[in-house]
């Protein structure tokens, strides 16, 4: 029989990867995971399943974070979860904008496991996560083998996220490019392609401006491309 006190975390990102990445790692501990990809819907999933705790992204269409968390605090049944906020802008203005709405830790993307894990068990107040801490340890076989899934993951889905791209570009719609790179630049890092992050950001500054330069836009979208048909998948076999 499965205990009533099994733990829930709900994480909500646009990122297919955040969220794949993210749920097989708290499935690791047997933890429930659920997952949604934007404000509207972590509201609803928030409301069908109580969990104990949220992993919740800022830059989300629909309805973004920090909304999410306002809205949270003014429904009896969800205003006292634990929520921690994981982003890829963590500058002191969207710091000091989601502890204001309620959130109990903001984490950078890309997220590394020891700070999840020292996130987790301050937030709960439990050590949940302590023993497999220092219990589990990636061997250098089960580290490529998780890796090779996320190149794989990222690099199926390019494909639908260059087009918007492309089409964000030609018509001069920043918003369409907006939420496709927003995506590229939370799993550059996560993939082992800091590069790809840096020049995302660097993309995404580019586009919050009032006049955007589109010339200069053009040649990082083409830097971009090019940076991605670099990405490589691990090899399966390790030489020793």
């Amino acid at each position: 029989m499965e205990s009533k006190n099994k733990l829930t975390v709900l994480i909500v990102d646009d990122s297919d990867i955040i969220r794949n990445s993210l749920k097989n790692f708290f499935e690791d501990y047997s933890i429930e995971v659920i997952t949604c990809n934007d404000g509207l819907e972590g509201i609803q999933k928030a409301i069908d399943h109580k969990p104990n705790l949220i992993f919740l992204d800022l830059l989300m269409p629909n309805l973004n974070g920090l909304k999410m968390l306002q809205v949270m605090k003014v429904i009896n049944d969800l205003k006292n979860i634990p929520v921690i906020v994981i982003s890829g802008n963590t500058n002191k203005q969207n710091v000091i904008a989601a502890i204001e709405a309620g959130a109990e830790k903001v984490l950078s993307k890309p997220l590394k496991k020891e700070l999840i894990i020292k996130s987790v068990n301050e937030v709960m107040g439990e050590g949940l996560l302590i023993k497999y801490a220092h219990e589990k340890i990636l061997n250098e076989q089960d580290n490529i083998e998780l890796r090779r899934r996320l190149v794989k993951f990222f690099l199926n889905g390019f494909p639908e996220k260059k087009k918007a791209i492309v089409e964000g570009l030609s018509s001069r719609n920043k918003d369409l490019m907006n939420v496709a790179i927003h995506e590229i630049k939370g799993t550059g890092g996560l993939i082992g392609y800091p590069e790809i992050t840096l020049l995302a950001s660097k993309m995404m500054l580019q586009l919050e401006q009032s006049n955007v330069d589109w010339n200069s836009l053009t040649f990082e979208v083409d830097e971009l491309f090019n940076l991605v048909k670099k990405v490589e998948i691990p090899n399966e076999e390790i030489t020793i």
